[in-house]
């Protein structure tokens, strides 16, 4: 039957050379993604499922050339895209409408699909270095990749965060990125993780009590930090310039949504409960919230914090247990490559196992190759762009591409670097999950090896060896030209000023 209809002619349209159906590069679309034209067709025509005679070796076979190429011509490659790949420069796609995988005499050509968007932001992704190797878990989530949670109230502000939904990986640390309009609320609660935070814009009131029934309250503004440990119940007020804030808990597994909230608590318990446990009438009840509050809009707060003091017989909060602690007044240590600013349990006590460096990194340096002995290490970049490389042993790196809003993961012990790869001032938080801020840096402890040690495993020069800190330096200097060392692979232009 199938060879008589080939022979007939009967069949000439089914196995003609198909005009291209796949042909994709980016989407160009509105904002939604799409931009697909209107169908015109009146009529149902065609057929969902196609004959049994396009099986295998049944069907005629299908053109093997003239088709549409993989290969796509006349592409412009950017500064060091031809240096050798084990050179690993920062390329800069921002300059060319379409990158190419490209690197040095490694990769080919991609016709897509693709966005575009995505290669220019994640370069090293799309164009590893030579030295990426192995297998190495996802360190990197956007929070613009976040489902925001708008606020229950008009405006109220929002929240998005990670956890392990997001980066399986980042199982000691969960962050959320969290907004209140002016004088909103994040309403009575409480969490079952550690809750760290940084004040990222604008300021807050914070009021809480403890196991002991010793209460505080406090004002703290842009650069400031919370600390609120797990089951302590508290409240926080956006002031008259609202505020932006990162909270940081100690389990990445811990979900915002699930938090603790008073209106849940009345709602989830008998009215008769409630009002034997308040020593109130029933109809003290009768106007409580139908659902959680969440983030809501709230009366303004009195200009004195003081004025809202609420004191018990156990008096206030002890001073060396402050919940709070104004970061914004402590001075940076300044280092050539910019400055470093620790907090740890040395100067906030209670915040026993939360150690935070607040890191600027000048363009064209880096905060030094290194690994932490204990802790996880969870980044959060606050300006500018910047790469790491991850090294896993025995034999595993990638390298990932991070800009404002991005989260980066680090287990411990992996050894990494944060280069500053833009044109401003990378600044971001190094967290770590100990009392104490420390970490192992490379090139301190190759200088207090034994010279004949590292000479006999590295083969370095003897004034390389001579060159090495013996203190620990946390940024190291290096060119704004990313890729002078495509111009001279052997010369200083890495690590030169300029």
């Amino acid at each position: 039957m199938f060879k008589s209809l080939l022979v007939g002619g009967l069949l000439p349209t089914v196995f003609a050379a198909p005009a291209p159906q796949m042909n994709y590069a980016e989407n160009s679309g509105p904002v939604a993604g799409v931009n697909a034209p209107i169908p015109t067709v009146t009529a149902a025509s065609g057929s969902l499922y196609g004959p049994e005679s396009l099986l295998g070796e049944v069907a005629q076979p299908s053109p093997v050339s003239g088709d549409d190429s993989i290969a796509v011509s006349n592409y412009p490659l950017v500064n060091g895209q031809e240096a050798d790949q084990d050179l690993g420069l920062y390329l800069d796609f921002n300059s060319v409408e379409k990158p190419q995988p490209i690197r040095g005499e490694a990769g080919q050509t991609d016709p897509g699909p693709r966005t575009y968007a995505y290669e220019k932001l994640n370069p090293d992704l799309f164009a590893p270095p030579g030295t990426d190797n192995g297998d190495t878990p996802q360190l990197q989530w956007p929070l613009g990749l976040s489902h925001n949670r708008l606020g229950s109230g008009k405006q109220a502000g929002w929240a998005r965060q990670q956890n392990t939904d997001q980066l399986p990986v980042a199982t000691a640390f969960a962050g959320v990125d969290m907004t209140l309009a002016p004088h909103a609320y994040r309403e009575l609660h409480w969490h079952s993780a550690n809750e760290w935070a940084l004040v990222l814009k604008g300021s807050v009131r914070l009021a809480a009590m403890n196991e002991n029934g010793e209460s505080f309250i406090d004002d703290i503004g842009t650069g400031d930090v919370w600390f609120f440990p797990a089951g302590v119940p508290h409240s926080i007020q956006a002031l008259d310039e609202g505020s932006e804030f990162l909270l940081i808990f100690d389990d990445g597994a811990f979900s915002e949504d699930g938090t603790s909230l008073i209106s849940e608590l009345f709602e989830r318990n008998p009215k008769e409960v409630l009002s034997k446990n308040l020593q109130t009438p029933v109809s003290a009840f009768d106007n409580l919230p139908a659902d959680q509050l969440y983030i809501f809009n709230g009366t303004p707060a009195p200009a004195n914090v003081s004025a809202q003091n609420q004191t018990g017989p156990a008096g206030i909060l002890p001073y060396a247990g402050s919940y709070t602690y104004h970061w914004s007044q402590q001075q940076p240590y300044t280092t050539p490559g910019g400055s470093v600013k620790i907090l740890d349990s040395t100067t906030f006590p209670l915040a026993t196992m939360f150690a935070v460096a607040l890191v600027t990194v000048q363009p064209g340096a880096m905060r030094e190759l290194h690994w932490h002995l204990n802790s996880d290490e969870w980044n959060y970049f606050l300006q500018g762009s910047a790469r790491m490389t991850v090294f896993a042993a025995p034999s595993s790196s990638r390298t990932f591409d991070y800009t404002a809003g991005d989260i980066g993961y680090i287990p411990a012990t992996d050894a990494h670097y944060i280069e500053n790869t833009g044109t401003e001032d990378v600044v971001f938080l190094e967290v770590l999950k100990q009392p104490k801020f420390t970490d192992i840096s490379v090139a301190q402890w190759l200088a207090l090896t034994p010279k004949q040690v590292v000479q006999d495993t590295l083969h370095l020069p003897d004034e390389t060896l001579a060159g090495l800190p013996k203190e620990k330096t946390y940024l190291k200097t290096g060119n704004r030209n990313m890729t002078a060392l495509a111009v001279n692979p052997k010369g200083s232009g890495a690590y030169a000023s300029d």
